[in-house]
């Protein structure tokens, strides 16, 4: 009798293990069915927790084989803290896998600020990227080439932060900030708003006009309009750092004697057309962005520009050269110390 008990007992324990190994292999291995959605795993949230919010959810149909998976699969200290996409689809073997991995849903998203883009270069960008459309970013930037003198109404004008960024104390308040949204790759809230990165732009800016080239912009007599501005000219004619310095030597010295810049650059910028050269009646365009016209620098910045064309502008070269040009084919600039000589080139290279 003991012996038939036994036999029965063993059976049943065969029976029931068999069911259990084919329940857990179920669990394990087969998705649960239901939706998807966000799932949060916060720091140092145990296994149990984990696992009966992740039932709570419709992610898993046992609590209990979730918890032997991962105790089996060595995982105990492996899931991380994230928000995750998790859905209906994922077995027990997936979700594992997934939260072990740390490749959790990111908070944030990289966006990159090209050297020389405008205005309207950055408010077309930012609205692709779905942080901002363009006239809320407008709204606090003011917009490019816009008679900021003409606007009376205070509410119309762009957003004044020079209390909060010095570097804005010498920029006319009725002027916008081209020029000052600092160029560079930056990673934002997905989120974030235009106030939010511009803030971030300008915040960089502050951060990369270091002391010592404030100091030497007091010594020089410069504002940092003024050299934004003329350094906003520079990155816009040419593209390699050595240039760049020769070309501000150029524009120091044709403002020193009184010459007219003659930037096709300021031009570009006026008649907002993307032409590396200009007609004769184009170049009577009348605007004050328009150094054929006017003299001196124009009103404000034509861009924002890199560092490095900054620099270049505080720090030009002084060279015999009082005329350059960008070869089309090469982009190579080639410089010109008289005005015949310029000609011969433009006759040379512009065909």
């Amino acid at each position: 009798m003991l012996k038939k008990f036994f036999k029965y007992f063993f059976v049943a324990v065969v029976a029931i293990a068999a069911i259990n190994i084919f329940a857990y292999y179920q669990n394990v291995n087969y998705p649960s069915g239901g939706g998807a959605a966000e799932f949060v795993v916060t720091p140092g949230e145990s296994i149990k927790a984990i696992s009966r919010n992740l039932y709570a959810d419709g992610f898993i149909k046992s609590k209990i084989y979730f918890e032997f998976y991962v105790w089996q699969a060595g995982k105990e200290k492996d899931l991380q803290a994230g928000t995750y996409s998790l859905d209906g689809k994922m077995t027990i073997k997936d979700i594992v896998k997934l939260l072990a991995s740390g490749k959790a849903n990111s908070r944030e998203k990289e966006i990159t600020i090209i050297p020389g883009w405008t205005l309207s270069d950055i408010a077309d960008y930012l609205a692709k990227q779905d942080v901002a459309s363009s006239s809320v970013f407008f709204k606090i930037t003011g917009l490019p080439r816009k008679n900021y003198q003409a606007i009376k109404n205070a509410a119309d004008r762009p957003k004044d932060y020079s209390a909060q960024f010095d570097f804005l104390a010498d920029k006319p308040k009725n002027y916008g900030l081209e020029g000052y949204l600092f160029p560079d790759t930056y990673r934002i809230y997905k989120d974030a708003g235009a106030a939010d990165v511009i803030e971030k732009m300008l915040a960089n800016f502050g951060g990369k006009l270091s002391p010592d080239l404030r100091a030497e912009l007091k010594k020089q007599d410069k504002t940092i309009y003024e050299i934004v501005t003329m350094a906003s000219i520079v990155e816009k004619e040419v593209s390699k750092t050595e240039d760049m310095k020769i070309v501000a030597g150029i524009f120091w010295k044709r403002i020193g004697i009184g010459m007219p810049l003659q930037s096709d650059a300021t031009l570009t910028y006026a008649l907002g057309e993307n032409k590396a050269s200009h007609t004769i009646a184009e170049t009577k365009t009348d605007s004050p962005y328009n150094t054929y016209k006017y003299r001196g620098l124009p009103p404000g910045p034509i861009c924002n520009p890199s560092l490095e064309a900054i620099e270049a502008a505080i720090y030009p070269v002084a060279t015999a050269y009082s005329y350059f040009l960008s070869r089309p084919d090469t982009g190579e600039t080639i410089f010109s110390k008289t005005l015949e000589e310029h000609n011969q080139n433009k006759a040379r290279y512009l065909k």
